[in-house]
């Protein structure tokens, strides 16, 4: 059973300015995009940064936030993510319309919560 209301400790270790929270691989699109989640810290919050191959931005809900987010504001993010702006590299807009495989050392529960989905719709 997977707890959504898991929210680890912290996502700073201390090894470095920011903190890979998750990858999102969408091997269904074209090119197979990978995305990849950090967070960072400034000014007592922890922004939210989503990085792909082409450069595009990302818009992410919540943006920021005062403590690391519960599971389930998690994987609200994800699948919430959306391209800013009309020229979005990649086809992007469509491949986020997809349901990623995702990788993550902070959400144990995020892989199987993906995986599960995944099933439900067909996809292996």
């Amino acid at each position: 059973m997977i707890d959504f209301d898991f929210a680890p400790e912290s996502y700073f270790d201390g090894t470095g300015p920011s903190a890979l929270l998750a990858k999102l691989a969408y091997p269904e699109s074209q090119w197979g995009e990978e995305i990849s989640i950090y967070a960072a810290p400034l000014d007592g919050k922890i922004y939210y940064e989503v990085v792909d191959f082409y450069g595009n931005d990302f818009k992410v809900k919540p943006e920021k936030s005062s403590a690391p987010l519960s599971l389930q504001e998690f994987i609200f993010l994800i699948e919430t993510l959306e391209v800013v702006g009309h020229a979005s590299k990649g086809d992007m807009n469509l491949t986020l319309s997809g349901i990623p495989e995702v990788k993550s050392n902070v959400y144990p529960q995020l892989e199987a919560y993906f995986k599960e989905k995944r099933n439900n719709f067909g996809i292996r």
